[in-house]
């Protein structure tokens, strides 16, 4: 009975350590998709997702998006205007907005949407 009690402020710590991360926790689950169309070309899209290993994986997710929109319209071409990205209790959001054309836009964040439609494909990474 002796070596219960001593056990027992050990086992209670025990259960307040922290848990191991298991692989779960590092697979990307994609919440959803708003998009708005703002002025023309000027489309706007906020992500949100849980278990992102850095803000790249929201942007990464929004632009995925972007692609996607980008083909739906009848477009080839998008051109990456800015994206802010916020983590609050594990919940990541992306605001992203693009423009979209088609022909290749002036810039160097422009990108290919058939293109990046097939690497979203290939990485497992939703669209629109």
């Amino acid at each position: 009975m002796m070596a219960l009690t001593a056990l027992g402020p050990l086992l209670m710590g025990a259960a307040c350590a922290p848990q191991v991360p298991v692989a779960s926790d590092f697979i990307p689950d994609y919440k959803g998709v708003e998009t708005a169309l703002l002025d023309g070309d000027l489309v706007q899209f906020k992500v949100a997702m849980t278990n992102a290993l850095s803000s790249q994986d929201v942007a990464d997710y929004a632009e995925c998006a972007a692609a996607q929109y980008t083909l739906i319209r009848g477009y080839g071409f998008a051109r990456h205007v800015r994206t802010n990205v916020d983590q609050e209790a594990g919940l990541w959001r992306g605001d992203a907005v693009y423009t979209i054309s088609p022909s290749l836009p002036r810039g160097i964040k422009t990108i290919d949407a058939e293109v990046t439609v097939a690497n979203c494909v290939e990485k497992g990474i939703p669209r629109v």
